[in-house]
């Protein structure tokens, strides 16, 4: 549940800099990256936190 609740927060701020990155007129493919990549970021970080909470409880 911690790992959801925390892809979702990255969700919205992946959201948040697309919108930011279009209306700086960034081309479309740029933003595409962009956004994999912080996606990528986001499920690394959000596994390892999640992984690390579960087994200190």
């Amino acid at each position: 549940m911690t790992f959801l609740i925390y892809l979702v927060g990255w969700i919205i701020f992946i959201g948040g800099v697309a919108w930011g990155l279009m209306a700086l007129h960034v081309t479309h493919h740029t933003i595409a990256i962009v956004s994999v990549i912080l996606l990528g970021i986001a499920v690394i970080t959000g596994a390892t936190r999640a992984r690390s909470r579960d087994r200190s409880s």
